[in-house]
């Protein structure tokens, strides 16, 4: 017997839109995880691209559970001696709210050459308009 993979041809890729008012930040990123991997296709395939586009919409009206919006600090390291940057949620989430979904979600893709090509995937937009009616995109709701 033979494992039977898809050609890269053979792929075929959804467009999804989730609306992120009211759902909690970790069970979001999650799940658009599992679809930008394609986990929740029957062609899975670990070492191959076999996901969807994700369009995350209502960016900023995600629910931070806690008190994460007052303690948790995001940090990054610009290269140079004495050049970590940091910044707390509670401006982020002011200044740029899809940073935090873009962030959650890449978290928890593989750190890898696939890993980087199934993040492309995944567009987030602060408010309910996107730019991919085109592509017709399905309503995706999480339970």
């Amino acid at each position: 017997m033979s494992t039977y993979f898809p050609k890269p041809g053979e792929i075929v890729r959804k467009w999804y839109v989730v609306d992120a008012d009211g759902q909690t930040l970790g069970r979001l990123a999650s799940q658009v995880a599992r679809i930008l991997m394609g986990k929740e296709n029957p062609q899975y395939t670990p070492f191959l691209d076999t996901g969807d586009h994700v369009v995350i919409i209502n960016a900023d009206k995600v629910k931070i559970t806690g008190m994460k919006q007052d303690q948790k600090v995001y940090h990054r390291y610009t290269g140079y001696p004495g050049g970590i940057r940091s910044e707390e949620m509670k401006k982020r989430m002011v200044r740029k709210p899809e940073l935090i979904i873009e962030d959650a979600v890449s978290r928890m893709l593989p750190k890898n050459k696939l890993g980087k090509q199934m993040f492309t995937k995944l567009k987030v937009y602060r408010g309910d308009k996107h730019p991919h009616e085109a592509q017709k995109p399905e309503a995706k709701v999480f339970a």
